[in-house]
């Protein structure tokens, strides 16, 4: 048992999963094109040519697509930093935050005008709760109700948003989006108070992207996700196993050791 918590540790603290991961997430976004998307006078533009991009952006055309792929990358080092436990994670969540409801908002979920706020002032109030030496809790029942609140709240925002702001409003996009926002409003507030199954949180929300994307038959997001997922749920493992991560391990990524 003491080998399974001293490898599920090494595999959260890792510097070269961390690589890979980043590696894997851009990969797979230049193979889905995400980085020809553009955003031109109140339109969405897909595979636009690298010829004709030069010319959008001197339009005032948005590089939405650029901005999605390294959002995409850095979402997952943050992921990963939280997963150690460094506040550095948080820190660039709040960035990605503002960069990610940006991009939703031009695709046509709307409701990030609201949603995505929300998020924002979670993962800010994470950054100062980490800053205080937050530890890892036990699980009790503010964290069930935090996750099932979450829910709630992701299904009721999303609507009002929808309502106010218009855009799409089919109802399978509907329901997607309210499950991933209300289990990723939970998760990120039980993140910012350290429940030890803050990513059994996330392990759910990657299997809905999981399934979501088996649906879309999208292999490349299928591959992302598998990588999440087993991510999320050997962090999960270790945050149990091995509770708090001394500050000196938690700043070694620093140094670049292992």
């Amino acid at each position: 048992m003491i080998h399974l918590k001293k490898a599920v540790r090494s595999f959260v603290q890792s510097k070269y999963l961390d690589l890979f991961g980043a590696a894997l997430v851009l990969v797979i976004s230049i193979y889905n094109q995400y980085h020809l998307t553009y955003y031109f006078q109140g339109n969405v533009k897909f595979d636009v040519p690298f010829s004709e991009q030069i010319a959008l952006i001197k339009q005032g055309a948005f590089p939405l697509g650029i901005f999605s792929t390294i959002g995409a990358v850095f979402s997952l080092l943050s992921t990963r930093f939280v997963g150690k436990q460094n506040n550095v994670g948080n820190i660039i969540g709040v960035f990605t935050t503002i960069n990610s409801g940006t991009i939703d908002y031009f695709l046509g979920n709307h409701s990030a005008a609201i949603t995505y706020p929300l998020t924002f002032i979670i993962t800010y109030f994470a950054v100062i709760k980490w800053k205080k030496g937050e530890k890892i809790r036990k699980i009790d029942f503010n964290y069930y109700l935090i996750n099932s609140v979450g829910l709630v709240l992701g299904y009721l925002l999303v609507y009002i948003g929808t309502e106010i702001f218009g855009g799409r409003n089919d109802l399978l996009f509907f329901n997607i989006v309210s499950i991933t926002f209300g289990l990723s409003l939970g998760a990120n507030f039980s993140s910012a108070l350290k429940y030890e199954t803050t990513f059994l949180s996330w392990t759910i929300y990657n299997v809905v992207q999981l399934i979501k994307a088996f649906l879309q038959l999208n292999i490349a997001n299928i591959a992302k996700y598998i990588f999440y997922m087993i991510n999320a749920a050997i962090t999960l493992g270790d945050w149990i196993w091995n509770r708090d991560v001394r500050k000196k391990a938690a700043l070694s990524y620093l140094k670049f050791k292992n």
